[in-house]
């Protein structure tokens, strides 16, 4: 027979089951935590609908790399093989000459205009020759190619050493810088205008340190030999540099007349250079040089002689013709003197007309006649006129000097 339930052993068993759960006393320690139930996991083939946009980008970007990968590669490959690939153009012949002075760009445009290169290659040839270093080695003057030749071949032309073609210029004394320009344009040197031009040119003239407004008086006569083609600017450095060289020496020579023209008159450089290019026109006689200039000299210095004009053609003669600016009398200038030329004293360079020297100098004199105004002959002649046979008669007074134009001139 069974016993009935006891109430009290169900307590006693829920006080054992709470006392199990919860321990007290100073004994007792903490329960773990409880573990959380590990996530679910998610099949790497099945995206994410708000990944998709990422996963599409990334793709994007992996196949830009690799295509431009692929195409880097491919360029690299094609610039490789490219110096030894003939062209796809024609066996003839393709002449034209490289400008002094031009630039790489320039000269790949040459190539390309005269389709010695295709233009889609140019950038190929571009990286070639920079490659090589040869941008700057090009060679000025003619050059042959052919359509057909490689890019090797094209640069081993470009810079083919070229046969200097040299022309012997004689410049001679009492040229003046019209003169000049003529004569450089016939030995295939530029031509007249461009010649007249760079004489005349400010930022020139202040390189070489000349006053005035043109290199008159410093384009030393001489024979100069220079290259076919060269830019006129290097002729006329080469010229006034032989002017330099030559003046110095004379005036190291003549350092005592120097001195004396600077204390009694104020002349410098320009204006012996200037009274030069007067002796010079004024004779070709070589032995009459230092007379003629102490003439001239005489009359400035010379108390008794006034006003001070030298009363010489040849400035009133360039004062029409070589000067920038010119008079109204220069304008009827046909070649000869006449009375309102006299007169003009418009014409700076007219010595009738202004006392003293002209501006500046009316040609370009050689050593003889720089000389002479350093070392004059010392006379007391104030007066000259010419005999018509290239020399002169010399005259201290005007009644004099009124009887030898009775007999040479009039």
């Amino acid at each position: 027979m069974s016993s009935p339930p006891d109430d009290n052993a169900d307590d006693k068993a829920d006080d054992k089951a709470d006392d199990k759960a919860v321990p007290t006393g100073p004994e007792s320690k903490a329960a773990p935590p409880a573990r959380a139930a590990p996530p679910s996991r998610r099949k790497l083939w099945i995206f994410r609908r708000s990944r998709i946009g990422q996963y599409v980008a990334l793709i994007v970007v992996v196949a830009g790399l690799l295509y431009g990968v692929n195409r880097a590669r491919t360029f690299y490959d094609e610039v490789m093989s490219y110096p030894d690939r003939p062209g796809a153009g024609s066996a003839a012949t393709i002449a034209f000459d490289v400008p002094r002075g031009a630039s790489f760009p320039q000269v790949l445009d040459l190539l390309i205009e005269h389709e010695v290169i295709p233009k889609d290659e140019a950038i190929y040839f571009k990286v070639f020759v920079l490659q090589e270093g040869a941008a700057r080695k090009t060679t000025a003057g003619p050059h042959e190619f052919r359509g057909d030749m490689t890019p090797k071949e094209i640069l081993v032309e470009l810079q083919r050493k070229q046969k200097a073609v040299e022309t012997s210029i004689t410049i001679p004394e009492g040229f003046n810088i019209l003169d000049v320009a003529t004569r450089l344009e016939e030995k295939g040197v530029g031509d007249y205008e461009s010649n007249l031009a760079a004489m005349r040119d400010p930022e020139l003239l202040e390189e070489l340190g000349i006053e005035g407004e043109s290199v008159e008086g410093y384009l030393f006569p001489d024979t100069y030999k220079l290259r076919r083609g060269a830019p006129v600017e290097d002729a006329i450095k080469r010229m006034v540099k032989r002017h330099h060289h030559v003046y110095r020496d004379l005036r190291r020579r003549h350092r005592d007349a120097a001195a004396s023209l600077e204390k009694s008159l104020g002349w410098g450089d320009r204006e012996i250079v200037t009274l030069a290019s007067i002796v010079e026109k004024e004779t070709g006689a070589k032995h009459e040089r230092p007379r003629i200039a102490g003439v001239f000299l005489n009359r400035m210095r010379f108390k008794s002689f006034s006003p001070k004009l030298l009363q010489t053609d040849p400035t009133i003669i360039y004062g029409c013709t070589g000067a920038v600016h010119k008079s109204k009398a220069c304008e009827k200038f046909e070649g000869r003197i006449r009375r309102i030329h006299l007169n003009d004293k418009d014409n700076p360079y007219s010595t009738y007309a202004h006392e003293g020297l002209p501006p500046g100098p009316i040609a370009n004199p050689g050593k003889a006649a720089l000389e002479a105004v350093l070392a004059p002959e010392k006379t007391r002649f104030l007066y000259f006129v010419s005999k018509n046979d290239g020399t002169h008669v010399f005259s201290k007074s005007v009644k004099e000097h009124e009887k030898w134009v009775d007999v040479y001139q009039r």
